[in-house]
């Protein structure tokens, strides 16, 4: 009796000395580094982080790149999803195909749309033998943040959207197909039946994509990096710069702190704006 109790304790202790071990004690020690200075508890590193030349625009790049890049991540899955539903043969194939880009890091796929977009990268190449531009065009300079951020973000789309897809992909497979099929008996339209059946019942597959997304979303780094250097500051950027240019931890840290507030916020909404009934669920 003794054993059978302990067991369920026994089985979690592994997955709970991991967590104590790389979650819990470096984010004490992260706040630790951002509340605390020359010896006492402080906002100084906060105001430093307030104060920096970069850190209003890293907040607006941020939140400009979530803003336009995560539902155009969650409309491109959805829509991609769907279309898998309706393939009888080679799904697999398909969905392999486009889940390609979740094998390639961060780092390696800015370098791959570095390829396209550098001076003399395929972009410039093409447009040129077409007659579009007469010369090698810096599409990533400072000078023209339009086409930066263009980059960025096709980069982030292209890299990432597969993480949305096969979170969705999981859902529509739960969603019963009898209800469609009665819908369509009823005389439903495709689209009456994709926005009164599928859409609600696909609520918290598209909640969770939502919430894991924006959270990475907000810690985007080696693309950006890769892409443009700090011609684009997003607030990782700023911290790591902190962290490695300047060699000030406390500044680092605290900038941290900002992400993982921010990250904290967007998934308290997410979860009361998308709140799923259980009795609404099949």
């Amino acid at each position: 009796m003794e054993r059978s109790r302990a067991l369920p304790y026994l089985l979690i202790a592994p997955a709970t000395i991991f967590l104590i071990a790389l979650f819990v004690i470096p984010l004490v020690q992260t706040v630790v580094l951002a509340f605390v200075d020359d010896g006492a508890w402080s906002l100084t590193n906060f105001r430093k982080m307030v104060g920096d030349l970069n850190f209003g625009l890293s907040l607006r790049n941020t939140f400009l790149l979530v803003l336009v890049v995560v539902p155009l991540q969650v409309a491109c899955a959805l829509l991609m999803g769907v279309m898998l539903q309706k393939l009888d043969k080679g799904r697999d194939l398909v969905l392999w195909i486009w889940t390609i880009p979740l094998g390639v890091s961060d780092l390696a796929a800015g370098l791959v749309w570095l390829a396209i977009f550098q001076d003399r990268g395929y972009l410039n190449t093409l447009l040129a033998a077409f007659g579009v531009i007469d010369g090698p065009t810096n599409w990533l300079s400072y000078e023209s943040p339009g086409s930066m951020f263009l980059a960025v973000a096709l980069a982030e789309i292209w890299r990432a959207t597969a993480i949305v897809l096969v979170i969705l992909v999981a859902g529509l497979q739960l969603i019963p197909k009898e209800y469609g099929e009665a819908a369509e008996i009823f005389g439903a339209s495709p689209w009456t039946r994709f926005r009164k059946i599928t859409l609600p019942l696909l609520k918290p597959s598209i909640q969770s994509a939502l919430i894991l997304r924006t959270v990475l979303a907000f810690e985007v780094f080696a693309v950006v990096y890769a892409l443009s250097g700090r011609n684009f500051p997003v607030l990782v950027g700023e911290a790591y710069a902190w962290q490695h240019v300047n060699q000030n931890n406390g500044v680092a840290a605290a900038y941290a702190i900002l992400v993982m507030a921010i990250s904290l916020a967007a998934t308290l909404a997410y979860i009361r704006a998308l709140r799923v009934n259980p009795e609404t669920q099949p």
